[in-house]
């Protein structure tokens, strides 16, 4: 069979177990389900996946995959206008992290399914590891060009960057719209703040 129909077959399977993850939920999707969504018999799903486990891992490995492409560095000599690390940060346009409703409820299940898997876990942590280095290191040009304080380490600001972004991310999977522009106002006035002096 030539390659380029197994990619699509394995392709047709994924997106089908996708939806019906999105709708039902990781545990609550049997694979009965996905044969129904798919259109296809189990002996052609079973081909490609051992078992829903299988396709848990293979959409959640999708997932990871395409938050890591949303923190891909940046090569150039300028680092981006303050603007443009927030929407690195936000991934504007990037499904995974602003799209729709249903992408956002995908990505918390990620997160929820790595509490039970360790393999999960530990690519959910390499994922984070990356992105946080990639934003660290523009925060760090930003704080040499002066446009940040220099008294934070850059991955402390990272991190509080990104954990604004989890938050904008779950907000966005139970709620529905959060809208992206607003956020990253916000962010923009919290980060040009000057600090206050303690008393």
């Amino acid at each position: 069979m030539p390659k380029e129909h197994l990619e699509a077959r394995r392709r047709q399977i994924l997106d089908a177990a996708r939806r019906c993850f999105i709708h039902n939920g990781f545990h609550a999707t049997s694979m009965q389900d996905v044969l129904a969504e798919a259109e296809l018999s189990a002996g052609a799903v079973y081909r490609y996946f051992k078992s829903k486990d299988d396709i848990i891992a293979a959409t959640a490995a999708e997932a990871l995959a395409e938050v890591a492409s949303a923190f891909e560095a940046d090569d150039g000599a300028r680092p981006p206008d303050l603007d443009n690390i927030v929407d690195l940060v936000l991934g504007v346009g990037r499904p995974p992290l602003s799209g729709s409703q249903e992408s956002a409820q995908l990505l918390v299940q990620v997160w929820s399914e790595a509490l039970r898997s360790p393999s999960l876990c530990t690519a959910l942590k390499e994922v984070m590891v990356e992105a946080r280095g990639v934003v660290g290191g523009l925060v760090a040009r930003h704080q040499q060009r002066g446009l940040l304080p220099a008294d934070v380490p850059a991955e402390q600001v990272a991190d509080v960057l990104m954990a604004l972004v989890d938050g904008f991310l779950v907000r966005r999977a139970v709620f529905g719209h959060a809208d992206s522009a607003a956020f990253r106002n916000g962010m923009r006035a919290l980060m040009s703040a000057p600090a206050q002096a303690a008393p």
